[in-house]
């Protein structure tokens, strides 16, 4: 199966972000092969510091699917998720998670800790890191760029 749709539509949604002068980050939730939840980075716009992509896409697939439990989903989403981000992915059961951008810095799979797969967590999820990085990690260099 190819990613590359998916995290397309995640990028249209980091640029919506970009836009509202928010950190370019998107995020579309998969069951099925059809979208139930999508999101970008709201932060500011919120004024909510737990609106990032991924939590916006959770919510609203929970919402669709009126269950807190998104079992059998694939998370898209433009940029490795933070700790946060992370544990919500886990408690919300979701099957696969795929990213484009590893974040060195924050990144909880891995690349600054291990939140997703710790060993102390009873759900595991499948990670699949790397769908277009090039698109996605430019989207954001570009953005913080232009802010210095």
């Amino acid at each position: 199966m190819s990613h590359d749709i998916f995290m397309q539509r995640a990028l249209q949604l980091a640029a919506q972000a970009e836009q509202q002068d928010e950190v370019p980050v998107g995020a579309v939730l998969v069951l099925n092969g059809a979208i139930i939840g999508e999101g970008f980075n709201q932060v500011i716009t919120l004024n909510d510091p737990s609106a990032h992509a991924e939590a916006m896409a959770i919510r609203a697939a929970g919402q669709a699917l009126q269950n807190y439990r998104l079992v059998d989903t694939t998370l898209y989403v433009t940029l490795e998720p933070c700790a946060m981000c992370a544990g919500l992915i886990t408690h919300a059961r979701v099957k696969t998670l795929v990213f484009g951008a590893a974040d060195p810095r924050t990144g909880a799979t891995g690349s600054a800790i291990e939140v997703v797969n710790h060993p102390s967590m009873n759900h595991k999820i499948e990670v699949i890191s790397g769908v277009m990085a090039d698109e996605c990690g430019e989207l954001l260099r570009q953005f913080f760029r232009r802010r210095r």
